[in-house]
């Protein structure tokens, strides 16, 4: 069986430093570990529009942006195939069938699901394609073969909901859709990046995030503002650590090497922690440390950015290619879907 990676995310937005931590990052050591037969990034314009269909231009603008994102952090089309959902009408009809497989109560269920319509204040009123985006990633997954899935804890749920559906399609027709694996970031810390503020996740409709796209000054700007320990008013007093920001930043991103270059006065970053909890060590010395290692890895990434928005016939041209390669892989899975079900009725 061949290795393969199916993963993406949804262009509600520019991509920011959660989405790197979270996902981006790994995603390119595994394109580059030459361990995967094939890789697939998806753009998932399609199911974003289940909860922005009355605001499509959002998702729009932002197709390209992700696009953009992704070539910046090292996404490389030659080994890795960016598509767009909404150009694979197959991976709507794999939904279409798979939705025969799984009950609505099931759905409700699901605590991803549930967890977003709270977020999103749907109650009642939830939209039937939001309620089914687990079953659309399910095709989105099994329609090219995918074994293994990069996701943040919180998308677990997701994955076991394509397990399952792949079991019953096995129990109901036969055993040709391959059964995933979830992968999850090495760092647990990288699993889900609070915002600036402090609230439990860094996200674009809450506007506490730090984008790829950020320039110098916009990143200074949101590290200085950042969520500190409101107890520490003067640099004489003894500051916590726990829940404070900065420190949480600094464990996900700074390294020793960060240190010998911004503040060779400490070792480590133990060694920094130390000093704030005991006083003497003040807000604005620790942020603008962070914001020194922040500006060290976003910056080559801007510049890249940058230089790539300058040809955007070409980013459109590797959308076009990667989504016409993934959709002749999506057809061979409906056709062995069909075949399976006995719908493909005069063996074309």
């Amino acid at each position: 069986m061949k290795n393969v990676i199916l993963t993406g995310d949804r262009p509600t937005g520019r991509l920011h430093l959660g989405h790197y931590v979270g996902s981006l990052k790994r995603r390119v050591e595994l394109q580059n570990s030459g361990k995967f037969d094939e890789i697939y990034i998806e753009i998932a314009d399609s199911q974003a529009i289940t909860d922005n269909f009355d605001n499509i231009e959002k998702i729009r603008n932002n197709v390209l942006e992700v696009a953009l994102d992704y070539l910046a952090v090292g996404i490389d089309p030659e080994k890795t195939t960016i598509f767009l959902q909404s150009r694979l009408p197959q991976l709507c009809e794999l939904t279409f069938y798979y939705m025969n497989l799984v009950s609505v109560s099931r759905l409700k269920r699901n605590p991803t699901i549930k967890e977003e319509i709270v977020l999103r204040g749907f109650e009642e009123s939830i939209p039937t394609g939001f309620l089914t985006y687990p079953i659309s990633q399910a095709a989105d997954i099994t329609a090219f073969g995918a074994n293994v899935v990069p996701v943040g804890e919180d998308q677990l749920p997701m994955i076991e909901q394509t397990r399952e559906i792949v079991r019953s399609f096995k129990h109901y027709y036969d055993d040709i859709l391959v059964e995933p694996e979830a992968l999850l970031p090495e760092n647990e810390k990288c699993n889900r990046l609070p915002g600036l503020d402090g609230k439990a996740k860094m996200s674009k409709s809450l506007g506490n995030c730090i984008y790829l796209a950020d320039s110098e000054e916009e990143i200074k700007k949101k590290v200085m503002g950042m969520y500190t320990d409101p107890d520490h008013l003067r640099v004489e007093d003894p500051g916590k650590v726990e829940g404070n920001m900065v420190f949480v930043y600094l464990d996900v991103f700074a390294t020793e090497e960060h240190f010998k270059k911004y503040l060779p006065e400490y070792n480590n970053l133990d060694e920094l922690k130390e000093h704030y909890k005991r006083g003497g060590l003040g807000d604005v010395k620790i942020k603008l440390f962070l914001n020194n290692v922040l500006q060290d890895i976003l910056r080559p990434i801007r510049t890249r950015r940058e230089e790539l928005s300058k040809d955007m016939d070409k980013v459109i041209k590797i959308l076009i290619d990667g989504s016409e390669k993934a959709r002749k892989r999506a057809q061979i899975t409906v056709d062995q879907v069909k075949d399976a079900m006995g719908i493909n009725y005069f063996g074309e």
